[in-house]
């Protein structure tokens, strides 16, 4: 899809997985009449600029942002302050920040301090991913059919809402706003607790004797599969999140702990009954994620990737 341009200068802060996709989309449909990219490795900005992604590349966040109408940090969560500090004395008015980042109350205490009056911060998260990172990663099509969340602070311009939403639409993402906290609150299940056992459990088979392991990377199930496809996600960027939303991520742990005692205990005791009634229940869950739409990957043109 083509048309006006809805920014005049887009700054991407950051030119990983997430940042390069959407630079794709960028000027695949225009969406900016210059793109800047910024990123601190020499390798990855030689990559970006090889790959025509974006206009401009620079290793300076303050000069990308500077007179930029968009400027959306797609760097690991620890940087942004740092990247918020810096920007902030060439924001122009008007100017919107916005970041991709999976723990939107602390974006929000990260950025917003930092952000000079007259300067609108519209967090967002796009729930799109593959295990895959760098600019040779990214494929515009990852976030079509995908949802992304918005967490406007109370008080922000309607209007800079909006034009954020545009540009997510036309990236192919379905776009809810809602509250930072019930964001952090719904993430912490949905994915930040799942990366967090995928982690565990690739580890716990990594700690097995050397002739178990083996078999157990040899004979891998699709389950196994599926978790150390996860647990190969940025080790940086899931740190942060885990720090940064540790108050959600330890009382759903905490519930979980609960419901695994339960079932320890139907095992022990042979309580057939409790095991098939839970998985009765678990099974509605799989086909509402199916009815509505999210159980199919994104993939790359050619590629392998899945959601994270």
């Amino acid at each position: 899809m083509t048309g006006e341009p809805l920014f005049d200068r887009i700054a991407l802060i950051g030119l990983g997985l997430i940042g390069s996709s959407l630079a794709r989309v960028i000027k695949r449909d225009r969406l900016a009449r210059i793109l800047v990219g910024c990123a601190q490795s020499q390798r990855t900005r030689e990559t970006a600029t090889r790959l025509a992604i974006v206009d401009e590349v620079t290793a300076d966040p303050a000069g990308a942002a500077a007179g930029a109408d968009l400027v959306i940090i797609c760097t690991p969560m620890s940087a942004y302050e740092g990247i918020a500090k810096a920007i902030a004395p060439v924001l122009k008015p008007g100017a919107i920040v916005s970041d991709v980042g999976s723990v939107k109350r602390a974006a929000i205490a990260a950025i917003a301090p930092h952000l000079p009056a007259g300067v609108h911060l519209v967090p967002g998260h796009p729930l799109a991913g593959t295990e895959h990172s760098g600019p040779e990663a990214g494929f515009a099509a990852l976030f079509e059919g995908r949802w992304t969340v918005l967490t406007p602070p109370a008080g922000t311009d309607p209007a800079a809402v909006e034009k954020v939403v545009a540009l997510w639409r036309r990236a192919g993402s379905r776009v809810e706003t809602m509250d930072a906290d019930h964001h952090d609150h719904v993430l912490a299940i949905t994915s930040h607790v799942p990366h967090l056992i995928a982690y565990t459990i690739v580890g716990t088979a990594v700690d097995l004797e050397e002739h178990t392991r083996a078999e157990v990377i040899k004979f891998a199930a699709s389950g196994f599969r599926d978790f150390t496809r996860i647990a190969a996600s940025d080790p940086v960027m899931w740190r942060d999140i885990f720090l940064t939303n540790r108050d959600a991520v330890l009382e759903m742990m905490g519930r979980l702990y609960e419901d695994l005692a339960v079932l320890q205990r139907a095992i022990r005791m042979g309580d057939g009954e409790t095991l098939e009634k839970m998985f009765t229940r678990t099974r509605e869950i799989r086909r509402g994620v199916v009815e509505a739409g999210q159980h199919v990957p994104p993939r790359a043109p050619g590629g392998n990737g899945e959601t994270a």
